[in-house]
C-alpha cells in the first residue's frame, strides 16, 4: 500500500516538473514578502503562564497594586555623593522624561521628585510633614541639607536613595496596552474597530529608554543603570541580532563540509538552495499566521536550515550511488525519491510532532517557539524531499565525478567494515552493557537538576552583560530590587480597622522576614506600627499595633493607597517580600514557606494568596516549567513512537530506535547538572528539539537495515549495507548540525550559548548512539539472525 502510494506520488511529481517548479516559485516570491514585514516580538505576557493560579492573583490585582512589569532607573552620582546640584537637576530630568515615554504607567512613577514622596516628623505641635524635596527646593547648600533630612525621615534610605547615598532611584510600571497614534486610530475606525489600544512594543520602549536616559544624561559624572522586563528584552534582541552572524558563519562552514561531502559545486548548492527556501518559507509563514519573531525563537530558523541540509545531505548521497549504478540524472532522482520519502517523511514527521509537542506548555514564548519550529520542519518536506530530487534530476553529473561516485560505490571502507562489528553479538553485549551503566549514572545526575535560574541576574544575558552589571549595583546599593515576592492578603472592606486581621498580618511577615533569602519585608501592618509611634512621640516602646478600633483607624489613615499596601476599601493588602536574588532555591524556600504558613493563618476572614510581583512570576514559571517537563517528554516519546511503529510496523525496531533516544536525553540532563544549567523557559525546549532532530539519524539507518532484515540476512551484514548506504551521511550530518550550533558558544546571549552546548552534545551524541548502540540493539533484538 505505501510502496503504490509513494511510486503514484512520484510518477506525478516527475511528470510535471515543470509546473511544480514553478508552483514553488511563485509560493517562495509570496512567502518570501511576508517574510520581509516579519517585526520582533517579545511581549512580556509572552514570558509567563497566564493560567497558572498565581497568575490569576497576579492579574486580579496588577491594576491596584502594579505587575511584574517595572523599569527601575538607578541613577549615580560617580563621587559617591548625590548631594550636588547637577545630580538634582539630572534626577529631576530623568523623573519627568521617564513619565512622559509611551507606556509607562504615570500613576505608578516614583523618585523622590514623586508628590507622594513625603516624609512625617514628631514635633512638640504634633506631626510635621510634607514632600520630601519641596515645591521652592533649590539645589544650594541649605535646600540640599534639608533635602537629605527629609529623606532620612522619609524612611527612603535602601528604597529611593542608595544606602551609602551614592544613588537615586526612579521606578515605574508598565502598561501592558497604549493608545493608537492618530493615524492608527483613524485607520482603525475605518475598519469599525471599537478597540483603540495596541499591544505596548516592548522592544521599542526599551530603544527608547536607552536614547532618552542614558544617552543623554550618563558622562563622566553621572552613571545611569537600568533593569526591568522591558530593559532585558530589548538587551537580549539585541543579542540575538548577532545570530545572523552566527547564521552567516554556519552557512560558510556547511558549504565547505557540504562541498568535501560531495566534492561537487553544484551538488553543494543544491541542498543550501533548497534550506534557504525552507527559511523563507518557515518566516513568511509565521506573518501569514499573524506571530511574530520574540527573541528566544530567532534561533530556530538557523536550526531548520541545518535540518534541511541534513536531510538534502542524504537525498543528494541517495541520488549519488543510483547514478553510480548506471541510471541517468532523472531516473537516479525518482529513485532516491521513492527510497527516502518515507523514511526522510517519517523523520521530519517525528520533528514536526515532536515539536509541536512544546503547545502542552502553558507559557506563550514557548508556544510560539514550538509553532515555529514544527513549521520550518514541516516545510522540509516539501522543500527538501520533492524540491530538491526535481531540481537534482536536471543535473548533468561530469564524468569525473561519476567516476569518483563509481569507485567508492564498488569498495567497501575499511572503516564501514570495523564499525559493523557493533552489530556481532559479543560487541553488542559489551555495549549494552555500558550504555545501561552510563544510563544508570546519568539518571542519578540527572535527578539533581534544578527548575529555574541558578545564577543571579537575567539568566539569557552574560554575567559580565551590561544589564546584569546594572543589576548588580543595584542589589548592592538598594535594599529593594526587582526580585520582590509579593503575597496578596485578601479579607473583608475595612477589615485593616480591625486589630485580629492586622495581627495576623503582622505575624505572618514576622515569620516570613526570618525566611533564609528574604532581605526585608513590608506590609501595611509594619507601616502602621510606624505610625503608631509617631502618634505617642515617637517613642519606639509604641511602635506596636493599636488593639482598639478607633486608634487603629488614626494610624491606617495615615497611609495613602498610593504607598500599594492597601486598596480603596482597605479589603486587599499586599505583604512584600524582597529576597536577596532570584536563584531557583532562593525561590523554592521562600514558596515553600508561604505555603507551610497558609496552613496556618488562612481562615474565612483571611486568604493569603501567592502571588505578584517579578519574583511571583518566576515562581509560577518554574512550577510550570517542572509540570510541564514529565508530560512533554512523555508526548514526544510517544510520537515518535508511534511513527516509528506505524513506518517500521515492528515493535522490535521502535524500540531499536527509541532506547539510544532515551539514553542520550537522559546524558543530556545529566550534563545539564554538571554545567549548572537550570531547567527553564529557554533550556526546556532543547530536550525536545534533540529527540525530534536525533531520531533521524536512527530512521534512516535503520530504514536501510529492515529491508534487508525483512529478506532474512544476518544483522551485521544488513547493518554494513546500511552503513554502505546512509552511514557517510548520518555521521556527516551529526557532525555538520554540532559545528553549526558549537559556534553559539561565542553568542552575547547565555542562554542561546547554553543552547549551543546542548545541542552540541546531542546532535554529535544522538549520531553516536545511532552508530554504535542501535545495531547492538538490534543485534539482540533479532537474536536469531546467525552471521
Amino acid at each position: 500500500m505505501t510502496t503504490r502510494m509513494v511510486n503514484w506520488i512520484e510518477q506525478m511529481l516527475f511528470r510535471a516538473r515543470e509546473t511544480v517548479l514553478l508552483m514553488f516559485l511563485v509560493a517562495t516570491v509570496a512567502l518570501g514578502y511576508g517574510a520581509s514585514q516579519l517585526r520582533m516580538d517579545a511581549a512580556f505576557t509572552k514570558n509567563i503562564p497566564l493560567n497558572h493560579p498565581y497568575m490569576a492573583t497576579y492579574l486580579k490585582h496588577r491594576e491596584q497594586f502594579g505587575g511584574a512589569n517595572s523599569i527601575m532607573v538607578a541613577v549615580e552620582d560617580s563621587s559617591g555623593d548625590i548631594f550636588n546640584p547637577k545630580f538634582f537637576q539630572v534626577l529631576r530630568e530623568i523623573h519627568d522624561q521617564l513619565f512622559f515615554i509611551e507606556g509607562i504607567n504615570r500613576s505608578q512613577v516614583k523618585s523622590l521628585y514623586s508628590p507622594s514622596t513625603r516624609f512625617t516628623e514628631v514635633v512638640e505641635d504634633g506631626f510635621q510633614g510634607g514632600p520630601v524635596i519641596p515645591a521652592d527646593f533649590k539645589p544650594t547648600e541649605q535646600g540640599l541639607a534639608v533635602v537629605r533630612a527629609n529623606i532620612e525621615k522619609a524612611g527612603a534610605v535602601g528604597r529611593l536613595v542608595a544606602d551609602d547615598f551614592s544613588a537615586a532611584m526612579v521606578s515605574a510600571q508598565l502598561m501592558d496596552r497604549v493608545s493608537l497614534g492618530e493615524e492608527e486610530r483613524a485607520r482603525a475606525q475605518k475598519e469599525g474597530r471599537t478597540d483603540m489600544t495596541k499591544p505596548l512594543d516592548v522592544l521599542a520602549l526599551a530603544d527608547t529608554l536607552e536614547r532618552e536616559l542614558r544617552a543623554k544624561y550618563q558622562d563622566d559624572s553621572i552613571k545611569i543603570h537600568i533593569i526591568g522586563f522591558a530593559k532585558m528584552a530589548g538587551d537580549v534582541a539585541e543579542g540575538a541580532a548577532g545570530v545572523v552572524g552566527f547564521f552567516g558563519v554556519a552557512l560558510v562552514i556547511t558549504a565547505l563540509m557540504v562541498f568535501y561531502f560531495c566534492h561537487c559545486p553544484k551538488l553543494t548548492i543544491l541542498p543550501l538552495f533548497c534550506s534557504m527556501v525552507a527559511v523563507v518559507w518557515q518566516l513568511g509563514g509565521l506573518t501569514v499566521l499573524g506571530f511574530g519573531l520574540d527573541p528566544m525563537s530567532i534561533l530556530v530558523p538557523f536550526l531548520v536550515f541545518a535540518i534541511g541540509v541534513s536531510h538534502g545531505v542524504q537525498m543528494i548521497n541517495a541520488v549519488g550511488h543510483k547514478v553510480a549504478e548506471g541510471h541517468s540524472a532523472k531516473a537516479a532522482a525518482q529513485l532516491a525519491f521513492r527510497s527516502l520519502l518515507v523514511p526522510g517523511g517519517v523523520a521530519l514527521l517525528s520533528d514536526t510532532i515532536g515539536f509541536l509537542t512544546l503547545l502542552s506548555i502553558d507559557i506563550g514564548i514557548i508556544r510560539e517557539l514550538a509553532i515555529t519550529a514544527s513549521l520550518g520542519v514541516a516545510v522540509i518536506i516539501l522543500t527538501n524531499l520533492v524540491l530538491l530530487p526535481i531540481l537534482l534530476s536536471y543535473v548533468n553529473f561530469g564524468e569525473r565525478y561519476l567516476n569518483r561516485v563509481r569507485e567508492e560505490h564498488a569498495r567497501v571502507s575499511p572503516v564501514w567494515q570495523a564499525i559493523s562489528v557493533f552489530a556481532a553479538k559479543p560487541w553488542a553485549l559489551v555495549i549494552v552493557v555500558v550504555a545501561v551503566i552510563g544510563f544508570l549514572a546519568g539518571y542519578e545526575k540527572s535527578q539533581q537538576m534544578k527548575i529555574g535560574d541558578l545564577h543571579a541576574g537575567a539568566p539569557a544575558l552574560k554575567e559580565d552583560s551590561r544589564y546584569n552589571l546594572d543589576t548588580a549595583f543595584i542589589t548592592d546599593k538598594f535594599t529593594i530590587t526587582t526580585d520582590v515576592l509579593t503575597v496578596i492578603v485578601e479579607a473583608f472592606p475595612e477589615a485593616c480597622t480591625y486589630h485580629h486581621v492586622l495581627e495576623r498580618i503582622d505575624r505572618f511577615q514576622w515569620q516570613m522576614a526570618n525566611v533564609p533569602g528574604v532581605e526585608s519585608t513590608v506590609s501595611l501592618a509594619s507601616v502602621a506600627k510606624v505610625v503608631n509611634g509617631g502618634f505617642n512621640e515617637g517613642n519606639p516602646k509604641w511602635r506596636v499595633l493599636p488593639r482598639t478600633t478607633p486608634t487603629l483607624v488614626q494610624s491606617v489613615a495615615q497611609i495613602p493607597t498610593s504607598t500599594g499596601l492597601l486598596n480603596n476599601d482597605c479589603s486587599v493588602m499586599p505583604v512584600y517580600l524582597f529576597l536577596k536574588d532570584h536563584k531557583a532555591d532562593t525561590i523554592n524556600t521562600v514558596v515553600d514557606e508561604v505555603k507551610a504558613l497558609q496552613q496556618q493563618f488562612d481562615n474565612d476572614e483571611l486568604g493569603f494568596r501567592l502571588a505578584s510581583g517579578p519574583v511571583g512570576v518566576m515562581a509560577a514559571t518554574n512550577e510550570a516549567v517542572e509540570a510541564a517537563q514529565g508530560p512533554m517528554i512523555l508526548y514526544v516519546y510517544g510520537a515518535v513512537f508511534l511513527l516509528c511503529l506505524m513506518s517500521f510496523r515492528s515493535i522490535r525496531a521502535t524500540i531499536a530506535v527509541i532506547v539510544p533516544l532515551y539514553l542520550v536525553s537522559t546524558l543530556a540532563q545529566a550534563l545539564m547538572v554538571a554545567l549548572d544549567i537550570g531547567l527553564t523557559v529557554s533550556t526546556l525546549p532543547v530536550i525536545a528539539l534533540g529527540v525530534g532532530i536525533g531520531v533521524d539519524y536512527g530512521i534512516y539507518i535503520l530504514s536501510s537495515m529492515s529491508i534487508m532484515l525483512r529478506e532474512g540476512k544476518p544483522v551485521q551484514e544488513a547493518y554494513l549495507k546500511a552503513l554502505c548506504d546512509r552511514g557517510n551521511a548520518v555521521v556527516f550530518t551529526g557532525i555538520t548540525l554540532a559545528v553549526g550550533v558549537s559556534t553559539w558558544v561565542f553568542s552575547a546571549l547565555k542562554f542561546q550559548m547554553d543552547m549551543g552546548i546542548m545541542l552540541t552534545f546531542m546532535f554529535l551524541v544522538n549520531m553516536l548512539a545511532a552508530i554504535i548502540l542501535l545495531p547492538a540493539m538490534v543485534k539482540l533484538l533479532w537474536f536469531n539472525r546467525k552471521a
